[in-house]
């Protein structure tokens, strides 16, 4: 049982967008996510796949990374479209029995959300892939700034939001060898009903969350080595600066994504 999720993992390179500053990488994500929230059409979705497919043309992603981050989610993609078309009120009514009917407004609208969910995927996946996960901390935190005014904890925040994105696939390759080890010892976690699967999972969860813990306690140890007392004070080897791509991007994408809110 092996796990493709490329969530929190990042492959190193040189290409146009791996150059981008976090912070610009992660206005860009933040305006696709609302942009897509906004926008109910098909042509409006077409423009923000033209500006992902740019991004994976330009920051050298290979294609396999890019289906491995969809491939578990695609249960949920499938039910989203499926519910929304048997149980979507319409007036152009295609076939129905019972209460279960299908109707071009079902369609449409399940379509669009299937769309939207992939689209989401893609501009998250995109971001982890291109941004490692110290540069992401960095530029949070520098987006989150201006509320430390206001006494918000913005270091510890963008701190703890990288560390659980930087431990999903340590978590996940975990989860396999846990899983591996158990059905060598004769464990079955594919066969039976709902409940019996549950159950099933139990001496799978156990090890999994002794094993989490101890690694979060090894990583507060190694912290406190180093001697970490948050944010107050700290500087940085590399600091953050806009260059002409950023601001390039920033100037282009961002205006042309708000005219397909208004026109889409």
């Amino acid at each position: 049982m092996a796990f493709d999720v490329t969530l929190g993992q990042y492959i190193p390179g040189e290409s146009f967008v791996h150059r981008l500053d976090p912070r610009t990488k992660l206005i860009m994500a933040l305006a696709l996510i609302v942009v897509l929230f906004m926008i109910e059409s098909f042509i409006g979705y077409l423009w923000v796949a033209g500006f992902l497919l740019l991004a994976i043309i330009n920051g050298d992603i290979p294609l396999s990374s890019i289906t491995r981050g969809l491939k578990p989610l695609t249960l949920i993609i499938l039910l989203t479209v499926i519910l929304n078309i048997f149980f979507t009120e319409g007036t152009q009514v295609l076939w129905q029995w019972k209460f279960i009917k299908i109707t071009q407004e079902g369609i449409a609208k399940g379509l669009l959300l299937g769309v939207r969910l992939i689209l989401l995927i893609l501009s998250t996946t995109i971001m982890t892939l291109t941004t490692s996960p110290l540069a992401i901390t960095d530029g949070l935190e520098y987006l989150l700034s201006p509320l430390k005014k206001l006494k918000f904890p913005a270091h510890e925040l963008s701190m703890m939001l990288t560390i659980a994105l930087r431990f999903i696939p340590t978590l996940l390759e975990e989860t396999d060898k846990i899983i591996k080890a158990q059905m060598a010892r004769g464990a079955d976690f594919e066969s039976g009903n709902l409940f019996r699967r549950a159950q099933n999972m139990v001496p799978l969860l156990v090890p999994l969350f002794v094993s989490a813990f101890r690694r979060a306690d090894d990583l507060a140890t190694a912290m406190e080595s180093r001697c970490y007392r948050g944010g107050e004070g700290r500087t940085r080897l590399n600091e953050l600066v806009f260059q002409r791509a950023d601001y390039f991007v920033l100037g282009i994408v961002l205006p042309v994504l708000v005219l397909v809110v208004v026109l889409f």
